[in-house]
């Protein structure tokens, strides 16, 4: 077997196994999930930065300066997706409820 195809098929089956793992997940805990998530994506971004320090032809430069890229904004996008994930739990304060003071009328 050449290294292209054992590569393909570990990629297969990361992607599958992945699917059946988040498919069994609770919606409850996709919040705790997207956050484990989001500390592997600044992990990548720190991988992607290692690699373009130590790239010497201006291709890998290129595809390293992309991967960063990237990265930072998959790592941040995950972040804002989150704070508003948690923002959804929160319980809203009630309009125009009794507990506010009413205006004197002239």
């Amino acid at each position: 077997m050449s290294d292209g195809f054992v590569a393909l098929y570990i990629f297969m089956l990361a992607a599958i196994a992945g699917h059946v793992i988040i498919s069994r997940v609770p919606v409850i805990l996709h919040t705790p999930l997207m956050s484990g998530s989001n500390f592997i994506h600044g992990i990548v971004l720190i991988g992607a930065m290692v690699v373009l320090g130590h790239a010497q032809t201006p291709l890998e430069k290129a595809l390293g300066f992309l991967a960063v890229v990237l990265g930072a904004g998959n790592a941040a996008g995950g972040y804002v997706v989150t704070a508003r994930m948690l923002e959804m739990f929160k319980p809203s304060a009630p309009k125009g409820g009794k507990d506010e003071p009413k205006e004197p009328q002239a």
